[in-house]
């Protein structure tokens, strides 16, 4: 059986094939550069280590493993946009390197290049593959949507919330374990529980990453620190402090959120203070070792190879320890 780093070889040797299109090479190489800046490759890995619960020969389906890596590298190009983020993985962003409307075309033809990979699928395995990547690509699209929303909203509820990172972040983990039971021949029963498993991990990993975003060590984070907090966006850490403040620290808060010119490490430090007197950090870290742990339950419901599921797991514990 192989290990984790021999499927994430298999992957990267695929990814450095594709050249994604030809000319104008403006609007080709920042598909290449993003998807050539590395990452965790979790999706695509986790499509492989789902297939083989139910299959050995991985190697006839890391394409579409790395479709989904195209995927989700599409929907990065374009939320750096939204978000004007200044880095991804600790380099530049797409838009900031070369302009943004070279990104939003290169962020286009990606996705196309996506169906393009999964066309090679035989035609009874490419209707439900195509028919659950639909749905969850809409989901993505959905989850993005009702973020943006909620940054002009007055209130936003902690399950609201919940909901839009399952469908911004989660479902697409939950489709990368499903997809490659799917490619396996695995019953629906099985399949089932490991889009859950994804999604209830993912819902896990997005609130480690909102607790990282204030929290985690600029050297090793990749990204802004502190960037949620300067964007006002309404994260599981500031919908919690809001619910939980006392009515000075309320006005403390609305006073950083309706500012309109600030210095932003003075935002950042203003804003943990409070978090840190309302225990926010230890709050978050509850809710999300209470979304790993209902993955987990799911991952038990799944059959297959015990020694193939427990490389899957570890990997997810890794990713956890490796995370927090």
């Amino acid at each position: 059986m192989q290990t984790v780093s021999a499927y994430k070889r298999l992957i990267d040797q695929e990814i450095n094939k594709h050249k994604f299109g030809k000319a104008p090479d403006s609007l080709y190489e920042p598909i290449r550069y993003l998807m050539g800046i590395g990452g965790k490759r979790m999706r695509p890995l986790l499509v492989l280590m789902a297939y083989a619960l139910f299959k050995k020969n991985v190697k006839t389906v890391v394409k579409y493993a790395v479709a989904v890596e195209a995927f989700h590298n599409f929907t990065l190009m374009h939320d750096d946009i939204m978000d004007n983020a200044p880095l991804r993985r600790g380099n530049i962003t797409v838009h900031e390197k070369w302009n943004v409307n070279t990104a939003i075309l290169s962020g286009d033809v990606m996705l196309v290049r996506v169906y393009d990979m999964f066309l090679s699928l035989k035609p009874e395995v490419l209707k439900p593959v195509l028919k659950a990547f639909n749905t969850c690509a809409a989901e993505v699209c959905e989850g993005q949507q009702w973020d943006m929303e909620f940054e002009s909203m007055n209130k936003v509820s902690v399950d609201d919330y919940l909901h839009m990172i399952k469908l911004k972040t989660a479902v697409l983990l939950g489709y990368s374990l499903e997809l490659g039971g799917m490619l396996a021949g695995a019953s629906k029963t099985d399949c089932k529980a490991l889009r859950e498993f994804g999604i209830n991990i993912g819902i896990g990993f997005q609130l480690m990453d909102d607790l990282l975003d204030a929290y985690a060590d600029p050297k090793k984070f990749g990204k802004q620190v502190g960037g949620d907090i300067i964007a006002n966006k309404k994260t599981f850490l500031l919908i919690t402090a809001l619910e939980r403040a006392s009515k000075q620290q309320q006005a403390e808060l609305q006073y950083w959120l309706q500012a309109r010119k600030f210095n932003k490490q003075t935002k950042v430090k203003a804003v943990k203070q409070i978090f840190n007197a309302l225990q926010i950090a230890e709050l978050t870290e509850t809710k999300i070792k209470h979304y790993f742990y209902k993955g987990f339950k799911q991952l038990e419901k799944v059959g297959g190879n015990k020694a193939a599921k427990k490389v899957l797991k570890s990997f997810t514990e890794e990713l956890i320890a490796r995370q927090s």
